[in-house]
């Protein structure tokens, strides 16, 4: 087998229930579809990130195929929003689904409160909410996204089809290397179909192990070509916009430069032969055009995250990565999310040597532990508790720097996620981590512990943390997090 590598230490749940039952069709294709879908942008002018968003549910095609999805103006994935640092960004979101809903702006570094990053708005059907924040000037570019965050409704909405890219442009993007390679956005995802085009009901097992549908899309298409020229350089940028799914890729024969992580670049290139990615988790990777013409497949490898923890070494940084002995694949087959095609040819392009310097963090002040497990019937725990909107579960002090030991004692794996402030991985059961990067995503494989260190900066208020197989976080697995003045 050949190396794996864990992007944010992280995995997801295990045995989760595949809906095929209820699907008609399948996804896997021999032949590449049609040319790779880009959504919508919208980007910043002098310095105002001005957008409508209406959450809806509609007819929409997804592949070949018709379906009653939820989406953010008609369209799904929704449209790509771009900001610059010092921007200020104001989404005026209206909401015409049947629910109640809100938004959650993951791995920006903004405000949890009023009309910022607040995941504890209710906005009823019919009715909106202006969103408005300002990107700080040190704000790192990077891969984020919007999806809801209505606590008991995420999964639900999520599986729906409600998640769009929120993109960051800064510093990495001019970088002669990087900008002299074509872009391509990913947002992969999975969906379940029955034969009228409507989500099927999970039932209870698979809300107990995390919903996964057996029709695998990128940019909402099946199997999709991209393209890029001899000798040329494509940036890859890829986010898992799944409920509970991962995603096990590699890419015949062109290894991944992993260049950036959820929360931004790191010091320099790293090769890949393959990568995991735990919901929630973005990845940035570059590919070189130096292969034959001819098509090569992304593939997608069935995985059984519980399965998957025997090696040894860890790539660090929140990828851990492992030589893996196990994580052997479950039921399904190796399927092709896309398809890399040659165009033209240009002089070669080198790789970048040197990217980002990763900040360096102090010595915690306070080291604290999270014990994820999960309790009698349909409920999941943090330190034995379910998720009470009334109680304040961590109380921390803006400008301070703490440890968080997240320990998994249950048996299903869990991808921990932390709003507002990004964290470094310390280590996987004391193993050191072998280099840093910044990230908001941690897989915890049962049996694991994980230690990470997290700076408390810029705001104050209520937050959350949680599990982002989002099953799991509707019934219970989250806390809430308070972040105090110093």
């Amino acid at each position: 087998m050949r190396r794996r590598e864990f992007l944010g230490l992280g995995l997801g749940t295990t045995g989760a229930l595949l809906l095929s039952q209820c699907s008609s069709g399948s996804s896997q294709s021999a032949a590449p579809g049609s040319t790779l879908a880009q959504a919508q942008f919208h980007t910043s002018e002098d310095g105002l990130l001005r957008f409508d968003l209406v959450a809806a549910a509609q007819r929409v095609k997804l592949g070949n195929r018709d379906a009653n999805l939820l989406t953010y103006n008609g369209q799904v994935p929704g449209p790509r929003l771009e900001a610059k640092p010092g921007d200020t960004v104001q989404i005026r979101f209206t909401n015409r689904l049947s629910q109640p809903t809100n938004l959650h702006y993951h791995g920006l570094h903004i405000p949890p409160t009023g009309t910022g990053d607040n995941v504890f708005l209710e906005i009823l059907p019919g009715e909106g909410h202006t969103y408005e924040f300002q990107i700080p000037q040190n704000h790192p570019a990077g891969t984020f996204w919007y999806h809801p965050h209505y606590h008991g409704l995420v999964a639900e909405q999520l599986f729906g089809g409600l998640a769009g890219l929120f993109v960051v442009r800064g510093e990495l993007d001019e970088m002669p290397a990087i900008k002299a390679a074509q872009e391509a956005f990913l947002v992969l995802k999975d969906f379940a179909l029955d034969r009228s085009g409507n989500i099927p009901n999970p039932g209870h097992m698979a809300q107990m192990t995390g919903r996964i549908g057996d029709l695998l899309t990128a940019n909402g298409q099946f199997n999709p070509s991209l393209e890029i020229p001899s000798g040329g350089l494509l940036r890859l940028r890829l986010l898992n916009a799944s409920t509970s799914r991962f995603f096990w890729l590699s890419l015949e024969e062109h290894p991944f430069h992993l260049i950036a992580t959820d929360g931004g670049a790191i010091a320099s290139p790293i090769a890949l032969n393959d990568l995991v990615l735990a919901p929630g988790e973005r990845v940035e990777v570059l590919v070189q055009g130096n292969q034959a013409p001819r098509p090569y497949r992304l593939l997608n490898q069935p995985f059984n995250p519980a399965q998957g923890m025997m090696g040894g070494g860890m790539m660090g940084g929140g990828m851990m990565g492992r030589g893996m002995m196990g994580g052997s694949p479950n039921r399904g087959t190796t399927e092709t999310v896309a398809t890399l095609t040659y165009n033209g040819a240009i002089a070669p392009l080198s790789l970048p040597t040197q990217l980002m310097a990763v900040e360096p963090l102090p010595e915690p002040q306070t080291t604290r532990q999270f014990t994820l497990n999960h309790g009698m019937g349909m409920v999941f725990l943090i330190n034995g508790q379910a998720f009470d909107h009334s109680r304040i579960d961590t109380q921390v002090a803006l400008n301070t720097v703490e440890d968080w030991e997240i320990v998994n004692t249950g048996t299903m794996a869990h991808p921990f996620h932390v709003h507002t402030n990004k964290f470094q991985i310390i280590s996987r059961n004391g193993q050191p981590a072998p280099y840093a990067a910044w990230k908001d995503v941690v897989l915890v494989s049962p049996g694991e512990t994980v230690r990470i260190r997290m700076p408390f900066r810029d705001y104050t208020g209520k937050t959350v943390y949680h599990c982002h197989v989002l099953d799991h976080e509707d019934r219970g697995m989250m806390g809430t997090l308070d972040i105090q003045p110093a």
